[in-house]
């Protein structure tokens, strides 16, 4: 799947409608830019709060019907006018690349699922309603989809974190299978570590399972869409499990025979469902 936060969102996707390409493009360029604000480069932390502060300012002027001033804002003005998206998302993603500028662990699931809330439920959320499909059970399975690829995604880059000293791995689950951050810093693949991580895959998959229905119930090219994403998820989990949650040394990617894997059972998701 991911190796950031962005990858894969359906920017260009040959299954997204060619009309809503233009709207999503733009909120790509917005969480993306975003993400890189807190994340790229040499600026200092206060330079990068001040940078998404900025941003938080041109959303209150699209808030109060004044014309951001900047390019990128006045696009995606004009996309939230048109159809009618909800800021608060918008925002969730400033407040989630804010607490990751100052915020390099956390203590237990409840807060790394909060971090999860802000960081990628909202850009299912805006997808939901570019559709016109964002109701009570869609979103609720949504959240559950975006925060186990979010999941999924930390337990992957699980090294890649570690170059930029964060760990997102529970630290009151680490001290319970009595795991330290020197098995990360040395690479260390034990029993204690693999307990961990297969607890970790476990939990992830059913949460991605849980929202799973919503990919059949979806209408169209988005649910194909969907069905794609939520194979691939699930194909990661295996993966990890195959190198036997040696991230390290065999972090998972996606190939053409895996594509190939991922429409068959696409195709097929009912019984995969049913199965699972």
């Amino acid at each position: 799947m991911s190796v950031d936060h962005y990858e894969n969102f359906p920017v260009a996707s040959i299954l997204l409608p060619a009309r809503l390409r233009p709207a999503v493009e733009v909120i790509y360029a917005y969480a993306r830019s975003a993400d890189d604000l807190a994340d790229e480069g040499d600026a200092s932390t206060e330079e990068r709060l001040a940078a998404l502060s900025a941003y938080e300012s041109e959303l209150d002027r699209i808030a109060a019907a004044e014309t951001p001033d900047t390019a990128l804002f006045q696009a995606l003005a004009r996309v939230i006018a048109q159809y009618h998206l909800p800021l608060q998302p918008l925002r969730d993603l400033l407040s989630a690349f804010k607490q990751d500028v100052v915020t390099t662990r956390y203590a237990d699931f409840d807060s790394l699922l909060d971090y999860c809330r802000r960081s990628a439920n909202p850009v299912g959320t805006l997808m939901l309603h570019l559709y016109g499909a964002a109701n009570a059970d869609n979103l609720r399975d949504s959240d559950a989809i975006c925060s186990a690829l979010q999941l999924i995604n930390f337990w992957q880059d699980v090294a890649v974190d570690w170059q930029k000293a964060r760990i997102y791995l529970p630290l009151d689950d680490m001290h319970a299978y009595k795991v330290g951050q020197e098995h990360i810093a040395a690479q260390c693949i034990d029993d204690a570590w693999r307990k961990l991580m297969q607890f970790e895959t476990s939990r992830a998959r059913t949460m991605l399972l849980s929202g799973a229905p919503l990919a059949l119930r979806l209408p169209g090219r988005i649910g194909w869409e969907l069905r794609l994403v939520v194979q691939g998820g699930l194909r990661i989990l295996e993966c990890l499990e195959e190198a036997d949650y040696d991230m390290f040394r065999h972090r998972p990617k996606l190939g053409k025979t895996d594509w190939l894997r991922l429409i068959w059972r696409a195709i097929h998701m009912k019984s995969v469902q049913q199965a699972n």
